[in-house]
């Protein structure tokens, strides 16, 4: 195997470096990739994370497989990527200093803007050596999301990849123009994608879950002689629906992330800084609460829950 010239040798871990650009004061903005190969052959798999600057869970999640060896297999390759957008880590931003954002700039070009650039050197060092991978991500604007796995699953085989992550929800999500997924679907690789917690806070119960994900799915690939015992069975949600704020105001959640709820429970409130108003907010279904604002004033049509249910 052979990344950027370098010969990537069995049995070790090699870090290479994607030169993306410079920043104005000409300092080399580089993207840290660490690959290793074992002795014997087997699945390439791709564990990436930090794709929006502000999602920092991700980030730490492959730290902690990084710093514990976790991606030492003993079948096949990982090539692990901590931060894809470094530009946005270094600005607490989801998106690159001029504001697009780097997972709706797939394939991307070579000499493009500052997101085509990142996506170019994914697109063309990392993807093609890549059999499947996960992708991780936390929710953004504010929004938590419960331990999740999407993909879209009318393909079976990104099917049979998220069910061997073992995550709480397995969320149906179709494939969106651009995308990182989308331009993986067309190199003919998989990707599935982990959501867990919100962006620039950590949440441990999504970190931990997240690695766990990863190592039942190198284990379930045969890569590794063991993972952690599974928690808990998979719930497949076929079908998400946002609720929005019927008023502006201020938002008085009464469930959370993770919780089951029935058809015509009160999900919260928004009211008003002075009380002399409230609009409840009633679940229309059965459903789990796979994604919930946190933000305590928002303004009307904001999104407030993401309800997952199962056809």
């Amino acid at each position: 195997m052979k990344v950027l010239e370098t010969e990537i040798p069995k049995g070790k871990e090699s870090v290479v470096y994607l030169k993306v650009a410079n920043l104005p004061t000409r300092t080399e903005i580089d993207i840290p990739v660490f690959i290793y190969r074992s002795h014997q052959p087997g699945p390439c798999v791709l564990l990436s994370a930090g794709m929006h600057g502000d999602e920092i869970n991700g980030v730490e999640i492959i730290r902690r497989i990084l710093d514990c060896n976790l991606n030492f297999v003993e079948r096949g390759t990982t090539i692990c990527i901590p931060i894809i957008n470094v530009y946005g880590f270094l600005h607490f931003s989801r998106n690159v200093p001029d504001g697009k954002d780097v997972n709706r700039s797939f394939p991307g070009f070579k000499d493009g803007s500052l997101a085509s650039k990142v996506a170019w050197n994914i697109m063309h060092h990392i993807l093609p050596l890549i059999d499947f991978g996960i992708d991780f991500h936390t929710g953004g604007d504010q929004r938590a999301n419960y331990p999740q796995v999407r993909g879209d699953f009318s393909d079976t085989n990104v099917l049979d990849l998220a069910q061997k992550t073992h995550a709480p929800f397995l969320v149906n999500s179709s494939l969106i123009h651009r995308s990182f997924r989308q331009a993986a679907y067309d190199l003919g690789k998989k990707i599935i994608v982990y959501e867990g917690g919100e962006s620039l806070r950590f949440s441990y119960h999504a970190i931990e879950e997240g690695v766990m994900c990863a190592q039942h799915l190198l284990y379930e690939n045969q890569m590794i002689p063991q993972a952690p015992k599974i928690k808990h069975q998979s719930k497949t949600l076929t079908n998400r629906s946002w609720y929005r704020a019927p008023a502006s105001g201020m938002w008085i959640a009464e469930i959370h992330e993770g919780d089951f709820v029935n058809k015509n429970q009160s999900l919260g409130y928004i009211t008003s800084p002075y009380g002399d108003f409230i609009e409840k907010v009633v679940a229309e279904e059965d459903g789990f609460i796979i994604g919930l604002n946190k933000q305590a004033v928002v303004n009307n049509g904001e999104a407030l829950i993401n309800l997952g249910s199962i056809s």
